[in-house]
């Protein structure tokens, strides 16, 4: 059986399955990145290569996580977990090749601090000069990318936004009735707790009005 036919069915066991599926794998997605297309009943599933030898029960929660989005659904299965499980292994399994100097400083400075040296270093980059996401903290390939809007910014500042996403990476997520959850309670507590957090909230809302563009928030992924 077509690997996306079975998905579906175990997520959806009381409907018809109607569709022609396809799947795909490509390195044109990131790193364990992957999306769902339907376009009248052609149901197409594209892959980056390197879940081509990932066990299969963990590719059905990957897709079935993916017909879940498509289909509105707050469904969840065991593949689901499974698949969520093995997100937050990834970290672990990445190769680390990105190490931007400035936030390599700051990554050791907060990691000492913060955590006892007990992180992991992730890939650590510069973003484009965004107002939107000013920086994210990317579980599919453990990389940390940090807005080129704050080269210039204190280390007070980048301290704060690298302290920030490593709670992301420290604390990883959460998945309940369809819906991830990327700021739990205990994120929210420890982001709370860094010394000056008003302070630093005001002076990035500073940097980011000095520019032209709307201001934006946190991204993740």
């Amino acid at each position: 059986m077509n690997l996306i036919q079975e998905s579906f069915q175990r997520l959806f066991p009381q409907r018809e399955f109607p569709y022609q599926a396809t799947m795909e794998y490509n390195r044109r997605l990131a790193d364990f990145n992957a999306n769902i297309r339907l376009h009248q009943n052609l149901l197409k599933v594209n892959l980056n290569l390197q879940w081509k030898d990932i066990d299969p029960e963990i590719k059905i929660g990957l897709i079935q996580h993916l017909l879940a989005k498509l289909f509105h659904s707050r469904q969840n299965t065991l593949n689901i977990e499974l698949y969520h499980q093995f997100i937050k292994t990834i970290p672990i399994l990445t190769p680390k090749i990105k190490s931007d100097p400035a936030l390599a400083a700051s990554f050791h400075y907060v990691n000492e601090r913060f955590f006892s040296n007990r992180m992991e270093q992730p890939n650590l980059q510069w973003g484009p000069n965004s107002f939107r996401r000013l920086a994210s903290y990317n579980f599919h390939n453990d990389t940390i990318t940090v807005s080129s809007r704050f080269k210039d910014a204190s280390t007070q500042v980048l301290d704060y936004l690298m302290y920030h996403e490593l709670l992301h990476k420290h604390y990883k997520f959460s998945h309940r009735h369809g819906r991830s959850s990327f700021h739990s309670r205990e994120f929210k507590q420890a982001e709370q707790q860094y010394p000056d957090h008003d302070a630093m909230e005001r002076e990035i809302t500073t940097i980011l009005r000095s520019g032209t563009k709307k201001r934006g928030w946190w991204g993740l992924w």
